[in-house]
């Protein structure tokens, strides 16, 4: 008879993320995160991949290094069994691959001792990622045909070590080091003493598929003089055989355009990804601080009576992709976005175009520069005896609607989304910008420029400040800040190529 325990319990799934970069991780991973209740993650794992989770899910971490308490193996074996009992489905989550120096081994033995289903996910091991990010051929025709992944730390209280380092010397292919950090003059002296030359190429490499990843060519002598020299932290692998030396000057990785550089994307959460994903594929590091949120109106009784009364209006006018969402979200929660009948539709750029495309609908104007002084004067050779609704935010300029009126229209406003000022950064944030670590802060609109000077004050000035438009600048100046450069597009694309100039 079935145990009635285990009749509610949960499932396990002991998931590989990959070396770093959340790119790297499996569908099937991803599929998994998205079934999860719970997940417990090792502090080498990218918090980008928990992205992935369902609304409710918990991510815990397992401790950082130096930071707070590592829980150490028993306990979460105790919990991974504890969790799954209580009818939870959990993902224990490691960096690189489950399979390899994870230990794995430990968590089936106690998962399967206490009759807890699981799966096991394979992930990219961080030694088959170093060789393809740093431009390294793991094996080769002519001098690797074999590869050994070896730890530099075997368990303590071991009776005798299980490595045999003379035949490790003697190994007819490429070497590649796990953990080998505070271990490295041992088992290099131990190479070297089982017969391996001390001029045997070798690659170090540090934070592999990270924005700063470290790549540092050397051979086996001088491997630990450089760690040590360098005060080198984990993660760190080291490649050992002829391979190392067929290492370009400049990898694929390293060669892209903002790599080495930390990039502060500072708009809401819901409008950051975009911008975020573009400069990662450039080869920045990006950190993500917003400086406004974005949130419906506390009443939506104004914009209701506005779309009911869509009819009377020959133009709907967005300024902005936040405006198209609320407004068109909100009309169909109420209806359909039939109701808009006959009226035409301005969009004040290309991004806000691109909004109402998503909803099947083209823009009948987008002015030839991406703000609110062309986009009145292109709707006003037709603005006289027309009635204008403009969808906007709770704070803003009035120009647009005043030059509508000027020229003779009806212009009425209705906020269909607010925008407040987050009232504290991130720690880790503001601590690398006081400390000069952060190369860019994007500032994408006035609003955000006034609350990045609240937010950071003076540190602000420790990095150089990217502008969107002549308007944005204009408010950073009289804020007191210059900006390095300035979009010729005053777009997220035209942001990127005046970041890639000023690099």
């Amino acid at each position: 008879m079935a145990d009635p325990s285990l009749s509610a319990a949960g499932r396990v799934y002991l998931v590989g993320a990959g070396p770093g970069d959340p790119g790297l991780i499996t569908l099937r991973a991803v599929e998994c995160l998205r079934q999860a209740d719970l997940v417990l993650y090792d502090y080498l794992v990218n918090p980008r991949v928990l992205q992935h989770l369902r609304p409710g899910a918990r991510a815990e971490c397992l401790g950082r290094h130096g930071r707070d308490r590592i829980v150490p193996q028993p306990e979460i074996n105790e919990r991974l069994v504890r969790e799954a009992r209580a009818g939870k489905t959990v993902v224990r989550l490691k960096g690189g691959d489950p399979a390899v120096f994870a230990r794995l081994a430990d968590e089936i033995d106690a998962l399967g001792d206490a009759g807890i289903e699981f799966e096991v996910v394979p992930g990219i091991t961080a030694a088959l990622a170093a060789g393809s990010y740093a431009g390294i051929p793991l094996t080769h025709r002519e001098t690797a045909s074999a590869v050994a992944l070896v730890t530099g730390q075997e368990q303590p209280g071991k009776e005798e070590a299980a490595l045999d380092y003379a035949a490790l010397a003697r190994f007819p292919g490429t070497l590649v080091f796990y953990m080998g950090v505070t271990s490295a003059r041992r088992w290099t002296a131990a190479l070297i003493a089982g017969g391996k030359s001390p001029d045997t190429p070798a690659v170090i490499i540090r934070r592999c598929s990270w924005p700063d990843q470290l790549t540092l060519p050397t051979n086996l002598g001088q491997v630990a003089p450089e760690i040590a020299a360098r005060k080198l932290r984990p993660p760190v692998l080291v490649i050992v055989g002829e391979v190392a030396a067929t290492q370009p000057a400049v990898s694929w990785f390293t060669r892209r355009p903002l790599f080495g550089q930390r990039v502060l994307v500072t708009r809401p959460v819901e409008q950051s990804e975009a911008l975020r994903d573009r400069l990662e594929e450039l080869g920045a590091q990006v950190l993500v601080q917003p400086a406004i949120e974005i949130v419906p109106p506390a009443d939506w009784a104004a914009v209701d009576d506005a779309l009911a009364r869509l009819h009377e209006y020959d133009w709907l006018v967005f300024s902005s992709a936040n405006g198209v969402r609320f407004l068109l979200d909100r009309l169909c929660s109420k209806g359909d976005l039939r109701q808009l009948g006959p009226v035409r539709l301005a969009a004040i750029g290309p991004g806000t175009a691109d909004a109402l495309a998503h909803y099947r609908l083209n823009a009948d104007l987008v002015p030839p520069e991406y703000r609110a002084e062309s986009l009145a004067e292109a709707l006003a050779p037709q603005a006289r005896g027309r009635r204008f609704l403009l969808a906007r935010a709770s704070r803003g300029r009035e120009v647009l609607a005043e030059q509508l009126r000027a020229a003779g229209g009806q212009a009425d406003q209705v906020v269909v989304y607010r925008s407040h000022d987050v009232a504290a950064a991130d720690p880790d944030v503001a601590a690398a910008l006081a400390k000069g670590g952060i190369d860019w802060v994007t500032v994408t609109s006035s609003a955000i420029a006034r609350s990045l000077v609240k937010l950071f004050g003076e540190d602000l000035r420790r990095a150089r400040l990217a502008s969107i438009s002549p308007i944005t600048s204009a408010t950073l100046r009289e804020l007191g800040h210059e900006p390095a450069v300035e979009a010729a597009r005053y777009t997220v694309g035209g942001l990127i190529e005046a970041i890639l100039q000023g690099t």
